[in-house]
């Protein structure tokens, strides 16, 4: 009988930031293969969960504990979080002057400055409508919108993590890169594959939920006043915030109406 693994768990994470409660208790479970969404209104704490997860500094630990692939890894660095398989794509990444496209993505992949891209990764610059002349611009230097968000994307798909965090990442897209962005969305979540041999998983921030006409989600959060307050299928949660607001969520987590699990 085939065990479901649990890749991200998040245990009655308490974090403070500068002094200030952020999160107050949150829990969060997800499995090898699943993508699950986290909703909220501004200033709930989903970035500081976001960021919490990868281990920036500021953010105080105060309880609880993040596990990852069974193991804790709530006092490990950020770097020490991406060598075991955390990935991210920013919803507004720093430029890097002097560090060029090419020279991150061959440094992802193991390479040396003077070798060549793997044929992959050059197919997948095309695909992503990446010259040579854009590879050879500094990082983020001067990128539309668009073009940040398909250099995060290609960044991940040199890096290969088991698990990605995915901040906004149809903030400030038109819809052409959209559905670009979502077919390489559904690469590095195993989407392609048969739900049984799925084992990549991931975790997308959204605030209008629209990657989700692209993107098959598991289930979604809703992020209230630092804490989870409820979950379900992605469809019938985004629908009640369309209908009331998040101000149903409120009310189902004061009920205690068993709509809150992670």
């Amino acid at each position: 009988m085939e065990v479901d693994i649990v890749l991200l768990e998040v245990k009655d994470l308490v974090v403070e930031v500068e002094g200030k409660r952020v999160l107050n208790g949150v829990n969060l479970s997800i499995k090898e293969g699943e993508t699950h969404v986290l909703l909220g209104p501004n200033g709930a704490g989903k970035s500081t969960l976001f960021l919490t997860i990868l281990g920036f500094p500021k953010y105080d630990v105060v309880s609880g504990s993040i596990l990852f692939n069974g193991e804790d890894i709530t006092d490990l660095n950020t770097t020490e979080r991406v060598q075991k398989g955390i990935g991210v794509s920013f919803q507004n990444p720093p430029a890097v002057r002097g560090v060029s496209v090419r020279n991150l993505l061959k440094f992802e992949c193991g390479l040396e400055p003077e070798d060549e891209l793997p044929l992959e990764m050059q197919e997948l610059c095309k695909k992503l409508k990446f010259s040579d002349e854009f590879l050879d611009r500094d990082v983020n230097r001067g990128f539309s919108g668009g073009e940040v968000k398909r250099s995060e994307i290609l960044q991940l798909l040199a890096q290969k993590p088991l698990f990605t965090m995915f901040d906004e990442p149809d903030s400030g897209v038109d819809i052409e890169n959209v559905e670009l962005l979502a077919e390489e969305l559904n690469v590095l979540l195993d989407k392609q594959k048969k739900p049984g041999q799925r084992r990549r998983a991931g975790l997308l921030i959204t605030h209008l939920g629209y990657i989700l006409n692209f993107v098959n989600a598991d289930k979604a959060h809703v992020l209230m006043n630092g804490v989870i307050a409820c979950s379900g299928a992605p469809d019938e949660v985004l629908e009640d915030i369309r209908k009331e607001g998040f101000k149903g969520c409120v009310d189902c987590a004061q009920c205690g109406s068993g709509c809150s699990e992670s």
